[in-house]
Parts: C-alpha cells; structure tokens; sequence
C-alpha cells in the first residue's frame, strides 16, 4: 500500500474491488424455495441447496433460516456495512453476528426473505454463497496483513485471489466436508496450523534473488477431535500455491471420508493415513496438477495497491479534551502498524454482535478515520479499523463512545469468543453465547484489561463440542454440555487449558467439569491461583502452558492440583437451595439439553 499526503472526503471512499455476487442466485433461490413450499423439491435435497447459498438451519424450526455473508480476506467497505445495517433491519433482528471466520450472520430470517437479502447482497458486490455446505469456505486473512511490522510482504492479494478461485469452482461444490484456507502475516497474528490450509508469507533468496512465498501448514482443524497441522515444506514459491491448494482439494475429495460425517474433515484423513504417507501424496498430486493444468488457470493476483488517503476533517474538535477511559481504551484495543504515524484499531464487540443502527454510525466512522477506507473483520468475532492516524485516535474514541462500541479490552481475555449456543444453533447445549456477555462485562468491572499478567491470555466458549467457540485453542477454554443432581439437570462445561494457536501451535487439556453458574468464579480462582504462584515475568499464559505442560515448579505443578483447588466451586447445590443454578444463562425456565439436526455435515 501507498500511503499519500492527500486527503479523501467521505464521497471518495473507495468501493468494493471485487464483485462477489452473482444477482441470477438471488432468484433462483427465491424459485426453489416456492418449489420446497409446494413439495416439489425433497428436504434433503433442499438443505444442500440452502447451505450452498449460505442459509443455515435455525434452531428447532424449519421456517428461518440464519444467513451467513462472507467477507473474503476479511474486507469490508462502509457502504457494504451500511447495507448490512439495512439488511438486518428489515429482515433478521436489528442486529447482526461476526463470526470468528471473518463471516457476518443475519438470524432468525424467514425462509422466504432469504432471497431478498441475496438481493440486497447483490447490490454491493457481496455473496452469501459456499458460506456453509461442504465446500471451500470462506477464505481468512489477519486484519494485521498489510500493517504487520513482523511480516515478510502482504499476502491480502493472494487471500483475495484464492477466494475468487475456488468461488463457485465445480471442483469445490460437493466435498466430503468443509474445507477451510487462512492466511495470515506472522506466527503472531494468525491461526494457520489449525486450519485445513494455513498459510504465512515468506521472502527466500534463492541464487541470489529474492523470492516471493508460503510456509504451508496442512491438516490441522478444531471439532469434536482437534489436531495442529503439519508443515508440507520449508518452502513454498508463490507460483505453486495455487497447484499447491489444487492438490490438496482434489485429495480431500478424493479420498475424504463420504459415509461417516463425524470423521470427514481433512485432518481425519491426514491423520488416518500418517503425515509422511499423505505429504508425499500431496508432492506428487502437485506435480501432476502444474503438468495438467491449462496455462490459463492461474490465481488472478492483483497487486495494484490501496492507495492511503487521511480523511478530511470537517472541524478540528481536538480542544474539546480526551474523555474519560481514553488512555484505557488506547492500551487494549490499538496496535501499532509498521506505518508511521498509523495504528490499527479494534472495535470490541459484545460476542459479535452489534445493532443495525451501531452499523449504520460505524459505515460513517470507517469513511471519517481509516485512511484506506474500509475495515477488516478479525479472527476474535471484532473489527479491526486500520490506517488510523494517531492525532485522530481520540476523536475516534470519542465516535464510538457515542454509539456504544467504545468497550476497552479488545486485544485482552475481557473479550471472550462465545459460539452461538442455544440463541438458534441446532446442535448447541448451552448458551455460550450469554456466558462470554456475561463474562465480559464482569471483566470490565473489575478492569482486568488493565492487568498486563493477563493481556496475552484468552478465553473461548462453545455451546457444544463442535468447537465453533475455538475452544481448544484458547488459554481458558469451555464446551458446553448437561449434567444432573438426582433428577435435576443443569448446563455444564468442560473447562480445557492451556490451548494455543501461535507458533507454539498447543491443544488444550481437559481440566475439569464446572457448571456454568460456576464458571465465573471459576476463572477469578485459576487467576487467584496464578498471582500466588507466578514468577516475575509470567503472564497467566505462560504460567497455565507450564502447568499445562508439567513443567511448573510451585506448589500448582499440574493441571489435577488446579483441578482440587477449583473443586469446591464446582460441586452442586440443590434446586431448593439455589434455584437460579438450574437455569442457563439468558433462560427462564428449566434447564434441558435437546438439540435439532445439525447441519455442518449436510
């Protein structure tokens, strides 16, 4: 990217570079859903259609429909934003859900409105299609791509690029299961070895040259079963990754796992076959596909940059002073881009939501701060407003204190990954989605963001143990499940630690079961736990891999000495003496675990 002196007015910001949509789909949807209605079309034939064009199942009822926009790379420009506010609006619930696939979701939409959100999608060069179903998803990128001081050059153009290739690909239509492609920009910054293709751009020089390309990690993922992926090479130049990705593609749908759904993502196979054995199989398919394939498939890089252009400020209201929390604000929401003068800033967001009206102000914040005029949606269910100048820092805050997204802790475990749950998933048992609220806000109230032992942490939360949360990936992680009290049941979870997703790339382990009324105080313990017992540069991180890892020397030296510390706080109390306990976070009546149809495998 260029960055130029001028200055853009919000009628320069810059429009979409890609048309992702497909306008015929909008209508062809809206017939096939006139066909289903009158019997014409089988159920199980539908839903594979549905989730084709991105229409989730919603939760014990076959008459909504939950909507999943993709956001390729990330990327995201504010009139884009502003049609989703409307969007949200008139057909879902005045709000919407970043997910931490870089994907915004509309809920509880009528089947029949589907076709018009399409439409409106349409409008803006947006898609909803592949964003479910058994094929490639959507294509991630970090937010910090392009602004990362640690990285070797931007691979944006080359997330861009595969997502507009494998976008409806024949060969990617009818996988054995979903198949998942991130890249990213450092070791820091992505989660590419728990993904069935992970990418981090490298620079080699070769006789004398420099050379453009990827470390690839292949095989890892996250579910009922997680493993870390493994590298294919030391190095791969940029002209094979797409005979790279190819290769890998027609294996998996070649020889995925087509009967059993609970064993048909990628990293079954890799690990079924053994990493050596599935390596070389890619090797050799690579060399067969960059034989075969026509001269004129190729990925369509454009390397044209973005051109970098401040804001005009109507009015200089920097005399009005810093308001309140500003300083706080500062510390855990910004990151400092290899730039000059510039930050990235992000944008905390309650579990992902955030309200139509709060999109429509935030369409005109992006146009108003962020000198490249767009926002990038991030890996932690936020969003990242980029190329920020640091004298407007504190107007921005000022913007978003106004509409209520101005939450400090952004980059700090106050802000919990909570999956969906029982608000409309099918397969989900808890209501993660309230539990990381809920934590969140206690958080803030006891400024734990504040609190430099803690800030590299993270907690994740799924409502079940599909790991849509990130729960084994997570510091303190938790899935969701039921447990009973004689003839009484409560929501309960199964609390992990130590996961990771840097280049330390580490599972979580199964500490302990806690009742979710428990949890809270759960974590407030395991952070008591660590302040008595830490060295003097630990953070609460390092400290739970230590013990995670059985290399702690204190008197907490592994995970069962945590697992009798917390359990006091996890035995149960009768429904007479505390019914609260009994009921779920968000539900007002008893507590029960019946779950619907899921539809990840459909």
């Amino acid at each position: 990217m260029t960055v130029s002196d001028l200055k853009q007015s919000p009628a320069d910001s810059p429009k979409h570079k890609i048309n992702w949509a497909r306008i015929e789909e909008a209508d062809n949807f809206a017939k096939t859903v006139k066909l289903f209605r009158q019997g014409k079309y089988d159920e199980d034939s539908f839903r594979r259609f549905r989730l084709q064009h991105g229409a989730y199942g919603t939760r014990m009822t076959n008459d909504y429909a939950m909507v999943r926009i993709k956001l390729p790379a990330g990327e995201i420009y504010p009139h884009q934003i502003e049609k989703l506010s409307q969007l949200s609006e008139q057909y879902s619930i005045g709000s919407a859900h970043i997910t931490t696939r870089e994907s915004v979701q509309l809920h509880w939409v009528i089947l029949e409105d589907v076709s018009e959100i399409l439409r409106g999608l349409a409008d803006v060069g947006m898609t909803s299609r592949e964003a479910c179903g058994n094929s490639v998803r959507n294509v991630m990128c970090s937010p910090m791509t392009g602004v990362c001081p640690n990285e070797e050059f931007d691979s944006t153009p080359y997330a861009r690029a595969t997502a507009k290739f494998f976008l409806r690909n024949p060969m990617s239509q009818n996988l054995p299961r979903k198949f998942k492609f991130t890249f990213t920009c450092c070791e820091k910054h992505g989660m590419v070895r728990i993904v069935d293709v992970g990418l981090i751009p490298q620079i080699r020089e070769i006789d004398g040259t420099k050379q453009k390309g990827f470390k690839i990690f292949l095989g890892g993922g996250l579910g009922n079963r997680s493993f870390v992926g493994h590298q294919l090479e030391d190095f791969t130049p940029e002209e094979d990754l797409l005979y790279t990705s190819i290769a890998v593609v027609k294996i998996f749908d070649r020889l995925g796992d087509r009967k059993n759904l609970a064993r048909n993502r990628m990293r079954y196979l890799v690990n079924d076959m053994g990493w050596e054995k599935f390596q070389n199989l890619v090797l050799k398919e690579r060399a067969v596909v960059r034989a075969t394939q026509s001269v004129i498939t190729q990925l369509d890089v454009d390397h044209t940059p973005d051109e970098i252009k401040r804001p005009i400020r109507v009015s200089d209201e920097s005399g009005t002073g810093t308001p309140d929390g500003y300083a706080r604000w500062l510390k855990t929401n910004t990151e400092t881009q290899k730039q000059s003068d510039y930050r990235t800033a992000y944008i905390t967001l309650e579990a992902g939501d955030i309200t139509s009206s709060q999109l429509q102000a935030l369409a005109d914040i992006i146009r108003d701060f962020s000198a490249e005029g767009k926002a990038r949606a991030g890996f932690v269910q936020n969003i990242a407003l980029r190329y920020v100048h640091e004298d407007d820092l504190p107007r921005l805050y000022s913007k978003l204190l106004e509409i209520g997204l101005a939450k400090s802790g952004a980059l700090t475990m106050t802000a919990p990954i909570g999956c969906s749950g029982t608000t409309s998933c099918n397969l989900a048992l808890t209501n993660s989605h309230r539990l990381a609220k809920e934590i969140q806000r206690k958080f803030l109230e006891l400024k734990l963001d504040e609190d430099d032992d803690l800030r590299d942490a993270s907690i994740k939360i799924s409502g079940c143990p599909n790991s849509c949360g990130q729960h084994g990936i997570a510091t303190i992680g938790f899935f969701g499940g039921g447990a009973r009290l004689g003839k009484d049941m409560y929501a309960n979870y199964q609390m992990l630690l130590g996961g990771r997703s840097d280049g330390d790339a580490m599972l979580g382990q199964i500490c302990h079961r806690v009742p979710a009324k428990r949890v809270l105080p759960v974590i407030l313990k395991i952070i008591e736990l660590f302040k008595e017992h830490k060295k003097p540069d630990d953070t609460l991180k390092s400290w739970i891999h230590r013990v995670a890892t059985n290399t702690e020397d204190s008197e907490i030296k592994t995970l069962n000495d945590i697992k009798k510390a917390i359990d006091p706080l996890t035995i149960p109390p009768t429904k007479e003496e505390d019914p609260d306990f009994y009921l779920d976070y968000g539900s007002d009546t008893s507590y029960h675990t019946k779950t619907g149809k899921g539809e990840c495998a459909a």
